[in-house]
């Protein structure tokens, strides 16, 4: 039997805020956000333009136009004298509304990407690197799983971090974010529940809804996460994936307890949920920390597969990440990719390699830079906007800001206008929330950061002024690269 929705049942979930301009813009994003929060399901019949006119209060072109934005993006189908039905696009659709790359010459404090510059040991890497490639021509230069010398790396690694690990296990890949999306190819499917925690990396939340799979948000509070909450998402929603960030969290800094990890890692098992752990920030401590080990040191059977990247700790531009998994999985990872890219770039893996060697280094480095760089822009926020809370994180690169109201969104507006570019909270969360959050990274030099922070001040008091609502996309802040 077709399913279908009335105009004034429509009207009754979707969530407008008041005064949102221009109202079909703000509409369908309402629309979409039901759509990709499985909220409102596919193959579903939508109630006439002019019923759900009539419903909203509206003019009929408002909701004739709302009608063909969704059509554009992917999110209706539509036959002539026969109707609209909700659907989700393609997945090169997802995000072509919005420039996923910032121009670099838009004059803007990049303050929404948590991305420090390089590591001052690359150019020795380079060096040894390019000494290295030549050795490598005689063979085809195509290696799916990663050159040997860099899995033995990475795989020594885990093995110093608590985790025995053979190189056979490991996969070098594009990046994290690359990692993401082949695990996600393979392992969640049109429809499946996929538990994420809430607020989290936007761009995992992305690669989820490409797939068309559901996702169950599980929120975090400021102290840290809720094992009921999450062990009960496990088993209510019967999800068999999970994309988790233990390690000095993306956006928050939190940093998941060893005993956390163990009881997570048993819930998983008793639930069947296979567990994504995301471990990009791991080497990235400021203060003195517990010793923590990745959480699949509490695996028994092959269930929590980890995701690391070079971008943090060494540079983004390496463009080098690893999957680490069963023996099996990795197999089936290396024919997937080889669909897609068939190997990662050679001379990049190359230099990854070199910087393992010198890691220590790297990460008393970073400690140092980060460490000026945090504790700057906590004095200046602490000076400059008092109202504003967050917890001073221990490691990682952003502060978790939470606003003295819900104007992120405008927020963020009236921040490019005093030439700032930020991150507002929902665009880590799943459903249009967290309007009272701001991600700020402390990746940059504290001048830069002090000089931003000051702009905010400024950029509060125009986004607090009457008349300014919580953004025309109904809380939900466009797509825009966010690291």
């Amino acid at each position: 039997m077709e399913r279908y929705l009335s105009g004034p049942q429509l009207a009754r979930i979707v969530d407008l805020p008041p005064g949102a301009r221009p109202y079909y813009r703000a509409l369908a994003e309402a629309v979409r956000t039901l759509i990709l929060d499985g909220r409102l399901p596919t193959r579903v019949r939508m109630p006439a333009e002019r019923h759900l006119a009539e419903a909203l209060g509206v003019s009929r072109t408002t909701v004739t136009t709302a009608y063909d934005r969704l059509r554009e993006q992917g999110y209706l189908d539509s036959r002539q004298g026969a109707g609209s039905w909700t659907a989700l696009p393609d997945p090169g659709a997802l995000g072509t509304e919005n420039p996923w790359i910032a121009p670099d010459d838009d004059g803007l404090l990049p303050l929404h990407c948590a991305a420090p510059p390089a590591t001052a040991l690359l150019p020795e890497a380079v060096a040894a690197a390019t000494e290295a490639y030549p050795r490598y021509g005689l063979g085809t230069g195509y290696d799916p799983v990663g050159v040997r010398p860099l899995r033995e790396a990475i795989a020594a690694r885990y093995g110093a971090r608590g985790l025995a690990t053979r190189p056979d296990q490991i996969l070098v890949t594009g990046g994290a974010q690359h990692a993401i999306h082949l695990l996600m190819t393979l392992l969640a499917g049109q429809g499946d529940p996929v538990l994420v925690e809430s607020p989290t990396y936007p761009h995992a939340l992305d690669a989820v809804r490409m797939r068309g799979a559901r996702l169950v948000p599980v929120g975090i509070a400021d102290d840290g996460w809720n094992l009921d909450l999450l062990t009960c998402a496990m088993r209510q929603s019967a999800a068999r994936l999970a994309y988790l960030i233990p390690d000095f969290q993306n956006p928050t800094g939190l940093l998941m307890a060893d005993a956390d990890r163990a009881a997570v890692a048993g819930a998983a098992r008793r639930y069947d949920t296979t567990l994504v752990v995301d471990e990009s920030w791991a080497e990235l401590a400021i203060d003195d920390v517990p010793d923590t080990h990745p959480m699949a040191a509490f695996d028994t059977d092959g269930r929590v597969i980890s995701i690391g990247s070079a971008s943090k700790l060494w540079w983004g531009g390496l463009r080098i990440g690893w999957i680490r998994g069963t023996a099996a999985l990795i197999r089936r990872l290396a024919v997937l990719r080889s669909a897609v890219d068939i190997a990662a770039p050679l001379f990049e893996q190359l230099i990854v390699a070199h910087l393992f060697e010198r890691i220590e280094e790297t990460r008393a480095e970073r400690g140092r830079t980060l460490g000026a760089s945090r504790n700057a822009l906590v004095e200046v926020l602490r000076a400059e906007l008092p109202e504003w809370r967050f917890a001073v994180p221990r490691g990682g690169g952003s502060l978790w800001i939470r606003l003295d109201s819900p104007v992120a969104t405008p927020l963020a507006d009236a921040a490019a206008a005093q030439g700032v570019r930020l991150a507002p909270g929902p665009w880590f969360g799943v459903d249009g929330t967290l309007e009272r959050y701001l991600r700020l990274p402390f990746t940059m030099p504290p001048q830069a950061l002090t000089d931003g922070a000051r702009r905010l001040s400024a950029a509060r008091a125009l986004a607090s002024s009457p008349g300014v609502h919580s953004g025309p996309y109904g809380g939900r802040a466009p797509l825009t690269p966010t690291l």
